[in-house]
This record gives structure tokens, C-alpha cells and sequence, in this order.
């Protein structure tokens, strides 16, 4: 089985091609276009047994992936932190095009479970919805945190709950207060009012299209304890196939929550893992958080784990890892139970 590694950049891309012991066998630069893409394609065939490997860039790789998927190829992605150890290690001093390609194959060959890239789905469009969302809603915060400090500034009296201005009553009594006032920062107050409002829409919207979506392909999901909607779609959207992970481990790995051990001697000890995938590392945290609260049995496993000498930070670390791997069964049984139909986004 021969690898080619692939540095990707907007305008070109730079494939390496290697043995199954990492020895250089060949290079080439091509555009970053369809005809590029068939050429790198057509420039492969001379290793009728091979696998490409791209560094996980989906947004700037994304065509990449789709053309050389539609073209019968098998593609893993490596993670960008696996990157930096092995261009550290290589024995070419210095950073081109040709290095990177070379340390992408190398890192496909020595990690045995990279997840593998197919076609986009169901999951693509949830996780485009999430991300949209999730923009909006930074840009209301934003919105909001000027508002206040315009209405400190008019009436220090006028109160709006934490959290207030998401609801449609409490930006209608502020409306109602900017009305009878004059000068330019009520003027500017009022504007913004009115942005939260566009925004408050926008978010709903998308909510009633995230929902349905997530209902149809997280079932199992949505029954877990302290899982709710947004998190189930987070999670379905950045897992993108749980038939990607050969086992729970391999998701583990992929979202942070594996552990990395750093003790030594008779000393055990393992600290945070600060990579994976962060967006789904906070989507079960958040479940954790909830379970806390007394919604599942995250609290008893948490008391459990302090009394027997773990620190409460330790804790939530190891109930986070158990939720992953209930995550991933509970991916796997949906998975096992979806229907052949396609799932449309409603317009």
C-alpha cells in the first residue's frame, strides 16, 4: 500500500508519494481545481494500491476530498497537532510545500486510525446549519453588550435580565423606553434593538430546521441524559459518520477526551487533552455539566470518583470520557437503524 501526502493551498497543491516504510517515491504540484484534482488523480495511477492523505483543512480542502471521493479514492485525514512532532522529527531542515506533503504520508502511515473522508450527507448540511447558528448567535451577544452599555447610559433604572434580551417581551419594553427619549445614543440603541430582534428570528429559523434533522438522525442521541438538540446536532456534525472510528477508543482520540498519561515509575498520572475536536469535546462537556446538575447519573459517578481520591476537576474529565463512549454507541445504534432514504433540509 503506497501513501500520497497532500499539502493544500487555495491556489495549488503539492502531493508526495510514498512507501509502505515512508521512502519518497515521487512529487508533483498541481492547481487547486477540478482539472488539477483528475490530473493528481491520473499522476497516481502509476500505484494502483494507495490511499491519499490530506491534512484536515475541511474548509479549504473540501473540493479535494469531493472530487477524489467521486473518483473511487480512499482518503484519511491527519489532524494539524499530529503535524508538528513529525516536522520536527524529519530530517529535512526547514518548511516547503514538498516537507509538509512528506510529513502528512508519513503521519497516515504511522497512525493506524485516522478517520477516513467520504462523501458529504445529512451531516454536512446539520453541521452548516450549527455553524451558521452559532455565528449568528456571537453576533447577537456582540449586539447585545453594546445595547446595554447605551441603556446604562440613558436610564441606570431601566433593568433587563441576564439573558433578557433574547426574548421578544423584554426588547419590547426596551423598545417601548427608547421611543420617548432623543439624541444620537438612543438613536444608535434603537437601532440595535432592532438587530436583536432581526437576530432573535434568524436563530429561531434555524433552530426549526436543525430540529427535525436531528430527530430523524439522532435518536439514540437525543435519549442520552443532559442531551439536547444543539448538542446532538454539534455532535452529528462534527462526527460526520461514527462509522469513521473503528471503536470508541479511536472517537475518544478524535474529540479530547482520551487522556494523556504523564507519570513515570510507580507515579500514575494522566493530564488533559487539550486537542481532538474542540467543538465536539465542548458538546460533551456540556452534557456533563447538565448530568451535574442531577439529569442522569453524571452526579453519582462524579461524588463516586471524588471519594475515591480523584480531584472534582479529575472527575469531570473521566465522566466526560464515559459520555463519549456512550455518544458512540449511541451513534453506532442509530447508525444501524437509519433508513436508506436521504434526509432533506427543509427550504
Amino acid at each position: 500500500m503506497f501513501t500520497i501526502g497532500i499539502d493544500a493551498h487555495k491556489e495549488t497543491l503539492t502531493a508526495v508519494a510514498v512507501d509502505e516504510v515512508g521512502r519518497e517515491l515521487g512529487q508533483r504540484m498541481f492547481a487547486a481545481t477540478g482539472d488539477g484534482h483528475f490530473a493528481l488523480v491520473r499522476w497516481a495511477a502509476r500505484w494502483p494500491q494507495r490511499r491519499f492523505a490530506v491534512e484536515d483543512c475541511r474548509h479549504l480542502t473540501r473540493r479535494l476530498e469531493s472530487d477524489l471521493l467521486a473518483a473511487g479514492e480512499t482518503l484519511v485525514r491527519v489532524h494539524t497537532q499530529l503535524m508538528a512532532g513529525e516536522r520536527r522529527s524529519g530530517r529535512e531542515r526547514g518548511k516547503s510545500d514538498p516537507i509538509d506533503a512528506l510529513a502528512v504520508a508519513r503521519v497516515a502511515l504511522r497512525e493506524p486510525d485516522l478517520p477516513t473522508a467520504r462523501l458529504d450527507g445529512p451531516s454536512r448540511q446539520l453541521r452548516l446549519l450549527v455553524d451558521h447558528r452559532d455565528t449568528l448567535v456571537r453576533e447577537r451577544t456582540r449586539l447585545q453588550n453594546r445595547l446595554r452599555w447605551h441603556l446604562h447610559e440613558l436610564d441606570p433604572l431601566l433593568r433587563v435580565p441576564s439573558r433578557g434580551l433574547r426574548a421578544s417581551t423584554h426588547l419590547e419594553r426596551v423598545a417601548s423606553a427608547l421611543d420617548g427619549m432623543e439624541g444620537l445614543v438612543a438613536e444608535l440603541a434603537r437601532d440595535l434593538v432592532g438587530r436583536c430582534r432581526d437576530l432573535n428570528r434568524r436563530i429561531r429559523d434555524l433552530e426549526g430546521r436543525i430540529q427535525p434533522l436531528v430527530v430523524e438522525l439522532g435518536p439514540s442521541l437525543l435519549a442520552i441524559p443532559g442531551c439536547g438538540v444543539l448538542a446532538a446536532a454539534k455532535i452529528l456534525g462534527e462526527t460526520a459518520g461514527v462509522d469513521r472510528f473503528p471503536s470508541s477508543a479511536a472517537f475518544a482520540r478524535f474529540n479530547g477526551t482520551a487522556p494523556i498519561p504523564v507519570w513515570s515509575s510507580n507515579s500514575e498520572r494522566f493530564r488533559l487533552n487539550r486537542g481532538g475536536n474542540r467543538q465536539l469535546n465542548y458538546a460533551l462537556h456540556m452534557i456533563a455539566v447538565t448530568q451535574l446538575r442531577g439529569i442522569g447519573p453524571g452526579r453519582d459517578y462524579v461524588n463516586r470518583r471524588t471519594a475515591g481520591g480523584n480531584t472534582k476537576t479529575e472527575a469531570i474529565r473521566l465522566l466526560r470520557r464515559r459520555i463519549s463512549d456512550t455518544v458512540h454507541r449511541a451513534l453506532r445504534a442509530d447508525l444501524a437503524t437509519q433508513s436508506h432514504s436521504p434526509v432533506l433540509v427543509a427550504a
